[in-house]
């Protein structure tokens, strides 16, 4: 991993980028364990490119194209746009964009998820206006099992 500059778009100057599948999976999956999140809470596909500016936070995921992914344990239907974006520290993703969830007839943006404290056994969704709602960091465990079998 090498450190790039990318012109076009102050956020991600100075940023590591990963480019590949293979690559961006691994350090995707890495990044969340190291944020605290179980891998299955963001699973993108055919990953193309990913980065992290460690100055500001900032990180990127662009995949192939945008999809629908349903969350049986959560009961959940989230759409990710092809670019998925946040600013990351220790048990948060704050200012997301590209992440929806289906609420009744309604797609909803999801701007924030955390980690509640203090035992991490949940995790917070938020959407735009403050609204969220919080489910079991376990949904997504078991969401790590299927991934791994699609990666595979």
């Amino acid at each position: 991993m090498g450190t790039l500059l990318v012109s076009g778009d102050e956020r991600r100057a100075g940023a590591e980028i990963v480019q590949g599948a293979e690559a961006c999976y691994e350090h995707s999956v890495n990044h969340l364990a190291e944020l605290g999140f179980p891998k299955g809470v963001l699973p993108l596909r055919d990953l193309e490119e990913c980065g992290h500016v460690r100055e500001t936070g900032f990180v990127w995921m662009r995949q192939r194209a945008p999809f629908e992914y349903y969350f049986k344990g959560t009961g959940t239907r989230v759409s990710y746009d092809r670019e998925v974006t946040a600013y990351v520290e220790k048990g948060k993703m704050k200012r997301m964009t590209g992440v929806k969830s289906k609420q009744m007839l309604l797609w909803v943006p999801i701007t924030e998820m955390s980690v509640v404290p203090p035992d991490g056994k949940k995790i917070y969704f938020k959407t735009p206006v403050g609204i969220g709602r919080a489910f079991p960091a376990a949904a997504f465990k078991e969401e790590e099992e299927e991934e791994g079998a699609l990666q595979g």
